[in-house]
């Protein structure tokens, strides 16, 4: 397909992905089409999902992946408008009844002394981009900030079983948080925030977002397909993806993973989704194993601003 015929594909998809087409890959603000996110497609499905107790699933973080949790996750994504009253109580609702004695989100009542680092970073990325109070999110920020490793990023293991060494997976789940906050506009420990962020980018950077800093042999290659939804795990196009929204300049410790990228492209123009993370699902938006308009937005985006 050419340049058109693909953009023609991806604009014949969910309002969600037409909204973010018209953004990324068109320079237009469609705030009409955003606005539709809500009442369409995909983000209509996932909001009335939503329980009369004001949560998904059985509570918080159970079961994955239809929880509060990962279905408010999923909505961000969609970039609906900012404002939903229904989210906005979700989340103050989690605010409320589920803060561990660490400050961060507790992931079950059994759970009430310590929150996990991953959990924390995906729960400041959509509570910062539905305009959540910010003071109530002062004490997440916090305990993000106290998990930093010798090695600039993070690892959610630190707390169950002592990890020396950071994670892939925790340490794009608090960038993603952190930069959100800053986007948002919230001046909480912002210096000390933007530190926070560059140790961590230069940690996926020395890895050169898949490879081992030690060895040079790709750490997983998990690593390597291209999931959606990316749930709690690491991929090098999350991490590209990443890189281009939060406005980082192109480093060349990029190229093997851009490399990669552009590898993965079909002959259409189009990239694949990878099999699907094993849970239970509200419902499917794509099929694995086929060409995928989230990947091929995501993956468009990123070789626009990163090349």
């Amino acid at each position: 397909m050419t340049e058109k015929q693909i953009i023609h594909w991806l604009l014949e998809g969910d309002v969600a992905i037409q909204y973010q087409v018209h953004r990324d890959l068109l320079g237009e603000d469609r705030s009409d089409i955003q606005l539709r996110i809500e009442e369409e497609g995909w983000g209509r499905q996932f909001l009335s999902a939503r329980n009369p107790n004001g949560h998904w699933g059985e509570r918080f973080y159970q079961p994955k992946w239809i929880s509060t949790h990962y279905t408010l996750l999923d909505l961000r994504c969609l970039n609906p408008g900012r404002d939903n009253s229904v989210i906005r109580q979700t989340i103050a609702l989690t605010l409320k009844n589920d803060k561990s004695n660490d400050g961060g989100i507790r992931l079950g009542p059994s759970t009430s002394d310590y929150s996990d680092v991953c959990v924390n970073g995906m729960f400041l990325n959509y509570a910062s981009y539905f305009k959540t109070e910010e003071k109530s999110l002062h004490s997440v920020v916090d305990s993000l900030l106290k998990e930093i490793m010798p090695d600039g990023g993070f690892n959610c293991r630190t707390t169950r079983c002592g990890a020396k060494h950071s994670s892939l997976h925790s340490t794009i789940s608090v960038l993603e948080g952190l930069t959100e906050f800053l986007k948002a506009g919230f001046g909480y420990r912002r210096t000390e925030i933007q530190k926070a962020i560059e140790s961590a980018e230069e940690f996926l950077l020395i890895h050169r977002l898949y490879l081992s800093d030690r060895t040079g042999k790709i750490i997983s290659d998990a690593f390597l397909k291209l999931h959606y939804p990316c749930r709690w795990k690491y991929d090098i196009l999350r991490a590209l993806d990443y890189f281009q929204y939060s406005g980082r300049a192109y480093d060349f410790r990029m190229n093997p993973a851009l490399e990669i990228l552009e590898r993965k492209q079909n002959k259409a123009g189009t990239w694949n989704l990878s099999s699907a993370h094993p849970g239970q699902t509200h419902f499917l938006m794509e099929q694995s194993g086929k060409p995928s308009r989230w990947n091929t937005l995501r993956a468009l985006r990123v070789l626009k601003n990163l090349k």
